[in-house]
């Protein structure tokens, strides 16, 4: 191995030892990032790549059908690497990524449910205790539009019946609190109720596992996707799913883009406006459906407008 060689691996090595402490699925993306840089680049030592080589590079994925949105993402992923490599070795005089744009992503709207699928998504009965923490899991995801994270990471102590809130721990860690509706909150009190049964190996999380463990993300997804199947929607339903529900929902009845913000947790008011796009969508439909002067014509055309 030559020096140039060397030095690329035991920076490799020091970056995947400070991603360490970062959760599971951050890491693993970095590291694959880095990964496909590393074999764009080749022989190429890392230190010497110039952003006409990332340019290159970009276009190269792009040409392989890599999305705008995955290439974005990918960009993000070298940026980390290049921040820390010019921090820790001084061979790294410039980010090459400085002034980088990956190729403009499609903009994709949300999938959300209608209001009438969340209501029979969630409507779970029985009086199984998994059955009830199901039933807890989905209202009040759907209630308060948490994330998949934030449900899995619930504690008992966050949330307050009384007063129907709950305290989410949300991206950066900060703090929110979000209302927790009334049906939510009786499927909770009666999980809760019955979440002692269970072999209780985690005293502090609000959803377990048969075995008494905290109910992890990729379980919620698990359920949630069975109980989309056993209430006979015909889609494939993800968490993130009803949490696009509670926000378009909340927009429709209430029209304040602020306020949905701030329950989602958004730090950047442009996250939440993808919401009004979804609320145009809507309010497209009843127009089309509704307006006189909209209604397809004979031929089944819409009429042509008036110059």
């Amino acid at each position: 191995m030559n020096a140039p060689a060397r030095v690329d691996a035991t920076l490799l090595d020091d970056y995947e030892r400070y991603l360490g402490t970062r959760p599971a699925h951050t890491r693993n993306a970095y590291l694959r990032d880095v990964a496909t840089l590393k074999t764009l680049a080749g022989e190429a030592p890392l230190a010497g790549l110039s952003p006409a080589d990332l340019r290159r590079f970009l276009a190269t994925l792009h040409g392989r059908g890599i999305s705008g949105r995955s290439l974005a993402r990918m960009l993000s992923g070298w940026r980390a690497f290049f921040r820390f490599a010019v921090d820790r070795d001084r061979s790294f005089k410039d980010d090459p990524c400085g002034g980088l744009k990956a190729p403009k992503a499609q903009r994709r709207l949300p999938s959300a449910l209608s209001p009438d699928e969340a209501v029979q998504l969630v409507a779970i009965e029985g009086d199984d205790a998994l059955v009830l923490r199901d039933r807890a899991l989905l209202e009040l995801a759907y209630s308060s539009g948490l994330r998949v994270a934030e449900l899995s990471g619930m504690n008992l102590s966050m949330l307050d019946l009384v007063s129907g809130e709950v305290r989410v721990w949300g991206k950066g860690s900060k703090e929110r609190i979000v209302p927790v509706g009334a049906p939510a909150r009786a499927a909770l009190e009666a999980w809760i109720a019955r979440r002692i049964s269970l072999p209780v190996r985690d005293a502090e999380a609000l959803f377990l596992s048969r075995t008494g463990r905290r109910l992890g993300p990729r379980a919620i997804q698990q359920r949630l996707a069975a109980w989309a199947v056993k209430r006979g929607l015909r889609r494939h339903v993800h968490p993130h799913m009803l949490r696009h529900s509670f926000a378009s929902h909340l927009l429709q009845s209430s029209g304040d883009l602020r306020a949905v913000q701030e329950l989602l947790g958004h730090a950047s008011i442009a996250s939440t406006q993808v919401y009004a796009h979804l609320d145009f969508q809507h309010l497209a439909k009843v127009y089309d459906e509704a307006h006189p002067r909209a209604k397809k014509g004979p031929l089944g055309k819409a009429p042509k407008s008036a110059k």
